[in-house]
């Protein structure tokens, strides 16, 4: 019997029982199974594990300390292979590493995943937040939250709904300035920016038609979506901003919206992860909820 691990646990069912026929019963195998898994474990020990006579065998002082070992040792294994264990290790314990943009990484998140956490005591969320799309692989993640296409076909991805844009500035800058009628004057009007870090430049501003602004000389930048909300409220300049962070404002009348018509498509919110299979129980349940809660969101 080549394979030491069940010889091992032969042997603790051979040392718990009255012979090796009672043995082989509960194995439900021969008792020459016993006897050779015994003999084989004997040799390669070089020492005897039970003592033979014409009443039966019994354990030798080595065989009963090896059982002793073995016992552990064996049931130990078993029981990282047990059903019910095997599903409180996946979901229950261990860290899940999820990236989300910031606008949705740093409230929404965190509060959706909230009672899962709870239900879930072993389970640990290590949220990245970052305007990149990020390497997977390389860092690790788990499951990722994308605004903007998603052109991976290596991801199982689902979206979750879709997130707009709104150019906005604060009543007083525009009583001040007059409200543009076009891109053109809103491109000579105080604007903010936000940087994109993988090149040191500001976005450029989308709208409809395919057309773009690209922001030349902004009065003010930023690589922090939150700063350039406060900058915008503050009267700074107009900003384009995503739909979680401008709309509260503009129902209470602190932020005001131009160029509506102008207005690009609402970008594609997806919840993503790896295919790599098998895929850990607590991934999926992250997963899951991930696009439960998303796509329950009266905004994004």
């Amino acid at each position: 019997m080549s394979n030491r691990l069940e010889a091992l646990r032969v042997f603790c069912t051979a040392a718990d029982a009255a012979n090796f026929r009672d043995a082989a019963i509960r194995l439900s195998v021969s008792p020459q199974v016993v006897t050779r898994a015994v003999r084989e474990l004997e040799e390669e020990l070089g020492e005897p594990l039970f003592h033979r006579s014409t009443r039966g065998v019994q354990l030798s002082d080595f065989g009963r300390q090896l059982a002793e070992r073995a016992r552990a040792a064996v049931g130990g294994v078993d029981r990282l292979f047990h059903r019910t264990d095997r599903r409180a290790l996946s979901q229950h314990a261990g860290t899940v590493r999820v990236t989300a943009p910031n606008v949705l990484g740093r409230r929404l998140i965190p509060q959706a995943l909230a009672p899962m956490l709870a239900a879930h005591p072993g389970l640990t969320l290590d949220l990245r937040l970052s305007e990149q799309h990020a390497e997977v692989v390389d860092q690790q993640i788990d499951v990722g939250v994308r605004v903007g296409r998603l052109r991976d076909s290596r991801f199982v991805a689902r979206p979750v709904g879709r997130m707009a844009l709104r150019v906005v500035a604060a009543p007083a800058l525009i009583a001040r300035t007059g409200m543009p009628q076009s891109i053109d004057e809103l491109s000579r009007l105080p604007l903010t920016a936000l940087i994109d870090r993988s090149s040191g430049r500001p976005w450029p501003w989308p709208f409809s038609r395919k057309r773009q602004l690209t922001l030349s000389a902004p009065v003010f930048i930023t690589d922090d979506v939150d700063a350039e909300c406060a900058a915008v409220l503050a009267g700074l300049g107009f900003s384009q901003l995503v739909a979680p962070l401008a709309e509260p404002a503009l129902q209470t009348g602190a932020l005001v919206e131009v160029l509506q018509a102008e207005a690009v498509e609402p970008w594609p919110v997806y919840v993503y992860r790896s295919q790599r299979s098998p895929v850990p129980a607590r991934v999926r349940l992250v997963y899951d909820e991930l696009v439960r809660v998303l796509g329950s969101a009266p905004r994004l």
